[in-house]
Order: structure tokens, then C-alpha cells, then sequence
């Protein structure tokens, strides 16, 4: 049936700045038109299929950003997005990055990987203090090489009442992320489970990912009830909810990553939770999330088409004002390309020969990580190593004697994890990987520092998204890293989102539309606001 448009035509405008307009508006419907032989728009009137009426073309309807995505997610953490800002280990997801966003009620979570507990207490209670009641994470990274620093941040959680945790990097199950979980659980007064703790579990492999999709081990949640962790009653709880409420499926991205095509690993994921949901019935379903590559629109939107419950991004917050990079990494972000990146061996994994996904443009640090783990694999210990490729790394790498290096390490560990040290006492390639580690380390830290003089060993985490959303937004004020805000990136990618969403059902219907309307160019976010009332947005 052909549909009519029915309405005052003196409201009808023509040409292409017309119906971008009302494209842009995205609080009203959308109605492409057939009069005189020309194409007009308009955002008024009313559709029938009554004759009499104007042709219509195609229409879109209202779509605003907070309509995206799975209103549960919204819901259970309190936020007006399904969108959230991943963590970013050693505080490069600043407390500055995660108040920003938790000021206008978009979930970010604080990059606490790297960081002492003492550090991350201070975080927890500064946060507190500066955006009270809104919404947001604490990050809590898997680390077999440290695992009474896991252990330590798990007790960090949980006393102080952290209630939600992005947990990355797992390759497993661990008492530590597990007891965290049951320690939140409760029964309330009908019988249903109340999940205090909430757990985001970032995977990229199905293995892993069955894991947080199905109840606590019972093994585990044994140990914890014997230890005094948690109760009986809460032990009786596991056995009917999930270990995780969020599974982000973490593609191709930045630090951590199996380099997994999101089109291949998110669909997976999402038929292996509704096998799982079929099987255990549990009163909630997990929700499934976009991670990795998302740092546009176009990805944003191609995710939430896939099924994902909510888009997390990563990389492009490294360049956001608020992040806890140097102006001169920033700088490197911003001119980076997408395939400025490459993969180089992993700090705390380094003897598992664990990678991470990094910047290449303007640093050699992942050529040297890799050069360092070649030498661990080929030798036994630093005494081993022929002395001028000693002198080697003495002069360019390290710019310090082993020695000198081995006293700073054996320091450092003393006041971190001193079992670190019991365990290298008389293993000299326990040694060695500790001292390459020391450089492996600091990199980052230098990274975010702005270390002087060491900008070629700048180890900087990122993924090709970085390059993408370069690409995007050459031309408009986000060009400029300056300008970069992780509110307006995070407001853009959404906005950018539901704007393509109303372009593909103008599109799916047959319209022909000029070229220029075809793409979303961000512009300064008070002009947004000032032009379109959003709902919630801020509230």
C-alpha cells in the first residue's frame, strides 16, 4: 500500500542542508516526500494510506541515543547510554575520565590494573566524594604473575563496598574474582537474588567466556565459605546466578587482545549465552557487549545491529583530555593511522609470552619488548647473554647497569609482592624476566608521565580503532586532541549511531539520498544541546 503524507504543505523544505537538518533532529520523524516532481522533507504531519495526500518516499522515525541498545543495561547501572568507557590500566583511565562521564550518567571504569591498593583506596574514596550516587566501575585485571595483588584488590572491593568491576585479562576463573562475586549476593524477601556485586567480564574467547556465563565453581566457593569469605547462605545463592550480569566480547583492540574480527567473536558469544541461559533458566539473562574497534558511529551501530547489548570503548578515550596520558602520547594517538599498530610482548605476562596491541608511530618500543623476549626464550639468565649484547641493553635500552636495574627491581618487590623475589632467589631466568620486566613496566609509565628523553620507549596501548576514528573526525573540531572529550566522544559515537540508524530505514525503503547526508560529522556539544532537547540526557 502506498503511503501518504497528510499535512501543511507550506512546511515542506527542499534540498540537502534541509534534510540533514531534520535528519539531525533527532527527536522528531523524518518524512521524505514526492511533491512536484521534487524530493522535500519535513518533520510534521501524519502518514495514511488515504489518496488525496503527498507521496511518501520513505520516513524515520524518532531515535534518540539513549534508545539504542539494551534498556536493561541502562536500567540496572543507572546510566542514559548503552555505552560505556573501558578501563585503561595505571590510572590512564583517570579519575578525571570517570567523573566526566559519570557526571552525565555514561558508565566508565577506572583503570586500576598496575596500581597498588593503597593507590586504588584513594581513588575509591575520591570518587566517592566527587560524584556521589552516579554510576561507575573499578577495573579488576587477572594477573597470575601477582596474585596477592589480585587478592589484595578483591579485599579492597569488597570492604569498601565498590559495587560494580569491569574483570579483563582472565584467562581463567580465580578464587579472587569469584569470591568477589559471591560476596555480593543476598535473597530478597520473595526469594529472588539480589546481586550487590556486579561483574563486567571482558572476554575474547569462548572458553573463557562459558566460565562467567555459568554459576561460581563450587570448589571455590567451598574454599571461600571455609576461609569466612562468604556465608553459607551466600554459597546456597551462587548456585542460581551467573558469575558475570555483563559479558563484553573484546575484539580487536588496544593492550590485552586476541585480535578477534568482532563479526566472528560477537555473534559466537551471544549463541553460546542463549545456550547457556536455555540450559540454567536463570531469572535475569546475561547481556552481551561490543568491545574492540568501536570508535565511530558506523562500528557502534554495526555492533547494536549484531545483537550487542552495549558498545565500550577504549582506545580513542587514550587521547581525551581527561585520560591519564601525556600531552605528548596524546599527540601520537591523534596522528596515528590505522595501521600505526602492532602487537609486542606483555608486562605482566611476560614469561607466558602474553601480547598486548600497541602504538608503533613515533616509538620503538614494541620492536625492543620484542627483542627482550627473544632474549629470554634463547637464554637462561642475564649471565648468559653475550656480553655486547649486554652492553647492548645497558646502553640503549635500559641506560642503566643490570646491577643497578636488579637492586631497583629487588627494591620495588620488597614493598609490592616479596614473594616475587623468594621465587627468583635461585632461578636466574626468573631473574632475567623480572628485570626485562622492569623496562617493560616503566614504558607505560613513562608513557603517561611524559618522561623526558624517553619518548622512543613510550609504551602506548592502543588498537586500529584509533586510526578510524581519526580518520572520522579529520576536519571537525575533534581533530585537534585539545578539544577531546570523553563526553563528547562517547555523545558523538551514540548521536553519530541512531543519525546512520534513521539513514539505513530512509535507505531500506528505497530513498535515494545525496551523498552528503550520508555521513555524521561531530560538532561541539553545546551546539547539540542547544539546537535538540534530549531525554535524560544529564539528568
Amino acid at each position: 500500500m502506498q503511503l501518504h503524507w497528510h499535512g501543511d504543505a507550506s512546511r515542506i523544505e527542499f534540498g540537502a542542508e534541509a534534510l540533514q537538518a531534520h535528519l539531525l533532529d533527532l527527536s522528531s520523524a523524518c518524512f521524505l516526500l514526492e511533491i512536484e516532481g521534487r524530493t522535500g522533507v519535513t518533520s510534521e504531519g501524519e502518514l495514511g494510506g488515504a489518496p488525496g495526500g503527498v507521496k511518501v518516499l520513505g520516513f524515520a522515525r524518532d531515535l534518540l541515543p539513549e534508545d539504542l541498545g539494551d534498556v536493561r543495561f541502562q536500567a540496572d547501572h543507572g546510566v542514559c547510554l548503552s555505552y560505556a568507557a573501558g578501563s585503561m590500566a595505571n590510572g590512564i583511565a583517570s579519575e578525571a575520565l570517570v567523573a566526566a562521564l559519570a557526571e552525565r550518567r555514561i558508565l566508565s571504569s577506572f583503570g586500576a590494573a598496575g596500581l597498588l591498593p593503597a593507590r586504588i583506596g584513594e581513588t575509591i574514596e575520591r570518587l566517592r566524594a566527587a560524584v556521589p550516587g552516579k554510576p561507575y566501575a573499578f577495573n579488576l585485571i587477572h594477573n597470575p604473575a601477582e596474585e596477592t595483588l589480585e587478592s589484595a584488590t578483591v579485599d579492597l572491593y569488597v570492604e569498601r563496598g565498590v559495587r560494580t568491576v569491569e574483570a579483563s585479562a582472565f584467562l581463567d576463573l580465580t578464587p579472587h574474582v569469584v569470591r568477589y562475586r559471591v560476596a555480593g549476593l543476598q535473597q530478597r524477601p520473595d526469594g529472588s537474588v539480589e546481586r550487590g556485586n556486579r561483574l563486567v567480564a571482558k572476554v575474547s574467547r569462548r572458553e573463557v567466556a562459558a566460565k562467567f556465563l555459568r554459576p561460581a565453581p563450587p570448589a571455590m566457593v567451598a574454599d571461600a565459605v571455609s576461609r569466612g569469605a562468604v556465608t553459607e547462605q551466600q554459597a546456597r545463592l551462587a548456585e542460581h546466578v551467573p558469575m558475570c550480569d555483563d559479558l563484553t566480547v573484546e575484539a580487536d583492540s588496544g593492550g590485552h587482545t586476541d585480535n578477534r574480527p568482532l563479526v566472528a567473536l560477537l555473534p559466537s558469544l551471544i549463541d553460546l549465552r542463549d545456550e547457556v541461559q536455555a540450559s540454567q533458566r536463570y531469572d535475569h539473562t546475561v547481556r552481551v557487549g561490543a568491545a574492540g574497534g568501536i570508535s565511530t558511529p558506523a562500528a557502534a551501530l554495526a555492533a547494536l545491529a549484531m545483537g550487542a547489548a552495549y558498545v565500550v570503548t577504549g582506545s580513542v578515550n587514550q587521547s581525551c583530555r581527561e585520560a591519564g596520558a601525556s600531552a605528548h602520547a596524546k599527540r601520537l594517538l591523534g596522528e596515528a593511522g590505522m595501521a600505526d599498530v602492532m602487537m609486542a610482548p606483555a608486562a605482566d605476562m611476560f614469561e607466558m609470552g602474553v601480547k598486548v596491541q600497541l602504538l608503533k608511530r613515533g616509538t620503538l618500543f614494541p620492536m625492543r619488548a620484542q627483542h627482550l623476549y627473544e632474549l629470554y626464550q634463547a637464554y637462561d639468565g642475564l649471565e648468559a647473554i653475550p656480553e655486547a649484547e649486554r652492553q647492548r641493553l645497558e646502553k640503549q635500552f635500559f641506560r642503566r647497569s643490570l646491577g643497578d636495574i636488579w637492586g631497583e627491581v629487588q627494591r620495588y618487590f620488597e614493598a609490592r609482592d616479596p614473594e616475587q623475589l623468594r621465587l627468583a632467589m635461585d632461578n636466574p631466568k626468573r631473574r632475567m624476566a623480572l628485570v626485562f620486566r622492569w623496562y617493560l613496566g616503566l614504558s607505560s609509565r613513562w608513557a603517561n608521565s611524559g618522561e623526558v628523553g624517553r619518548e622512543m620507549d613510550y609504551q602506548i596501548w592502543c588498537g586500529p580503532a584509533i586510526g578510524v576514528f581519526n580518520d572520522w573526525v579529520r576536519g571537525s573540531y575533534l581533530e585537534a586532541v585539545e578539544n577531546r572529550s570523553v563526553v563528547d566522544v562517547a555523545w558523538h559515537i551514540m548521536r553519530g549511531a541512531a543519525y546512520l540508524h534513521r539513514i539505513q530505514d530512509l535507505q531500506l525503503q528505497g530513498a535515494r539520498l545525496p551523498v552528503g547526508a550520508l555521513r555524521y560529522r561531530p560538532y561541539p556539544l553545546e551546539e547539540v544541546e542547544s539546537r535538540v532537547e534530549h531525554r535524560g540526557l544529564g539528568d
